[in-house]
């Protein structure tokens, strides 16, 4: 599974391709079960974001833009004759469609703050749970993990065996945190799941204030050089911390 092909079950589920591209991308989902899991965990990451996060008001600026854009269209419409077509208002419509489209768009996929970060390394991990597998590959043994994420996205994260720690690793995934690709390792505590996110530092707003807690599920993140780490989880918060510190004293 190639990530443009990744991207492309995203354009085709956001309905994004041409019929010609939707029959081809179908084609491989129905012969490749990484696609096809790809698929499942996206769907299942718009279902959580709407039972988890509700939706919030278009800001006041927002709606006047909308309103005068409507208002403009509306205007076209009544300088053109009924026997021309409409293209000044049809080109009204695609503009606004399109400026909802990217605006929404950018709100839920560019994290502004670190609260917003958190918010979507616990979707990152609801849709791991709710996806047919929670991981793209399974494996326990780190030099096994380690150089599958080689070539998929620019860095490798640093892998640790916990497994005398009762944390058993059990493989990794791909992640998105602000369109950008991360690594996603996945730990067990008892029957629970730790998702262990790591994203380089600099690439989202400054880091203050973590959440400990988000919809019932703890929260610890910290730094380490470049890299900033998400660990999430619905085991009990000490559970956690035993952790994040065995994860960070392993050699």
């Amino acid at each position: 599974m190639t990530v443009s092909n990744v991207l492309l079950v995203h354009a085709y589920l956001d309905g994004e391709l041409n019929a010609a591209q939707a029959l081809e991308i179908e084609r491989q989902i129905a012969v490749d079960p990484t696609l096809a899991a790809e698929r499942a965990r996206v769907e299942a990451l718009r279902t959580a974001i709407q039972d988890h996060f509700p939706r919030e008001p278009a800001p006041p600026n927002l709606v006047r833009r909308i309103e005068a854009a409507i208002s403009a269209r509306q205007a076209t419409r009544r300088l053109d004759t009924a026997s021309h077509p409409s293209w000044r208002a049809l080109a009204a419509s695609v503009v606004l469609t399109a400026f909802l489209a990217s605006s929404s768009t950018w709100l839920l996929l560019t994290p502004g703050s670190t609260e917003t970060v958190a918010d979507v390394v616990v979707a990152n991990h609801l849709r791991a749970l709710m996806a047919t597998q929670p991981i793209d590959i399974a494996s326990s043994e780190r030099h096994t993990v380690k150089p599958w994420f080689n070539g998929r996205i620019p860095q490798a994260p640093r892998v640790v065996d916990l497994s005398r720690q009762e944390f058993p690793l059990l493989g990794g995934r791909i992640d998105v945190i602000g369109r950008v690709p991360v690594p996603t390792l996945v730990y067990q505590r008892r029957k629970h799941l730790i998702s262990l996110s790591a994203v380089p530092s600099g690439t989202f707003a400054n880091m203050a204030s973590v959440p400990r807690a988000i919809a019932g599920y703890n929260i610890v993140s910290w730094t380490d050089g470049d890299t900033v780490y998400w660990a999430v989880s619905d085991v009990a918060a000490s559970d956690l911390d035993t952790f994040v510190k065995d994860f960070r004293s392993a050699s």
